[in-house]
């Protein structure tokens, strides 16, 4: 299914509504973002700000399950059978055409044209390192294709948050942050470094960019299903303080997301923190009821920090739950973006 027959599956629901280094000070241009009030975003002239929008997964991030693969469900293990299909250099070719053709302006043009006010980016870490990753072995392009699409929401008065869904090492230790079955970043000092090294130079080159909304950290962290989940469940905001120290050393002027984990729906994890103002928390949900009492606890959390909650991805259920829910959020103060929609029942997963 198209971007554009997506989109418009979900206006037809009426989903969419219109709506470490050397410190660095606050500059005056901090003014001209979003900005944090209690558990509200606020825009540069003072009024309320709410999330509405989508994702534009599968463009900077591969997943498998947006091809209709089925083992193959990783960037790693999807360049692979690429590989091993056509050869390396027509993989890394494919790679280019995928990058320039997947996602484009036109495709920006529309989603703005629905009434959405913001994107979720989600995107591999890789992109901003010299490491193979989408048909490069060094000169990452990720700075190039990201400042295009920022000039695209510019252009279309939208916001842009940059989720990093594939940390160093992995964050989750499943298949969506291309890791080896384990969230080794909690216990690889290397990859923690490099995780805040790649944070650090993102937001040393966005930090005077309004368009963009904020920096996700890292998305959706430690499964459920680890025996010592409890363990790496402690380690989680430590790691989090990491990335979150190596952007302030050079951008005070950003938002900055966490979420909660096992699959950004555990907040428990997330207490006694020192961050400082500018920080909000994203939560995830695809199933269940769409109801205020099946969201409770993010709703509790959100009013016990009086910080923003938001609901960074949702999708993958009837049109008619996702219209209700949407209703539940915006009653509820949780903006939203829509998860990319697969629709097993148009294409079926393949036996990659």
């Amino acid at each position: 299914m198209s971007l554009k027959s997506t989109v418009l599956a979900a206006l037809s629901a009426g989903l969419i509504m219109t709506s470490c280094s050397k410190q660095v000070e606050t500059t005056d241009s901090a003014a001209n973002f979003i900005r944090v009030d209690g558990p509200d975003l606020v825009l540069p002239d003072g009024s309320k700000f709410f999330i509405q929008g989508t994702n534009l997964g599968n463009w900077m991030n591969p997943e498998g399950y947006m091809f209709g693969f089925g083992r193959a469900s990783s960037p790693r293990l999807i360049n692979e059978v690429f590989s091993e299909i056509a050869g390396p250099e027509a993989a890394a070719e494919f790679w280019k055409q995928f990058k320039d053709n997947y996602i484009t302006k036109a495709d920006i043009d529309f989603i703005a044209s629905t009434g959405a006010n913001t994107i979720r980016l989600p995107f591999h870490y890789k992109l901003f390192t010299d490491e193979d990753y989408m048909g490069l072995t060094g000169a990452q392009d990720g700075f190039e294709r990201v400042d295009t699409l920022v000039e695209w929401c510019r252009d279309n008065d939208l916001y842009l948050i940059l989720d990093m869904h594939d940390a160093p090492g992995g964050q989750t230790g499943d298949n969506i942050d291309d890791s080896y079955g384990y969230p080794w970043l909690f216990e690889s000092p290397a990859s923690q470094e490099k995780y805040c090294n790649v944070w650090r130079k993102i937001a040393d080159h966005y930090k005077n960019e309004p368009v963009i909304l904020g920096y996700e950290l890292f998305n959706e962290p430690i499964a459920p299903y680890f025996e010592n989940m409890d363990s790496l469940n402690n380690q989680l905001v430590p790691v989090y303080k990491k990335g979150f120290d190596a952007i302030r050393e050079v951008d005070k002027n950003h938002i900055v997301l966490i979420g909660g984990a096992q699959w950004n729906g555990n907040f428990n994890p997330i207490h006694d923190a020192n961050f400082d103002e500018q920080v909000m928390y994203t939560c995830h949900r695809y199933g269940g009821q769409p109801t205020p009492e099946a969201i409770s606890n993010f709703i509790e959390f959100r009013d016990r920090v009086n910080r923003p909650m938001y609901m960074g991805e949702i999708g993958h259920n009837s049109d008619e739950w996702q219209a209700e829910f949407v209703r539940t959020m915006k009653d509820n103060n949780i903006g939203y973006t829509f998860c990319d929609v697969y629709m097993p029942s148009l294409w079926g997963p393949t036996d990659a």
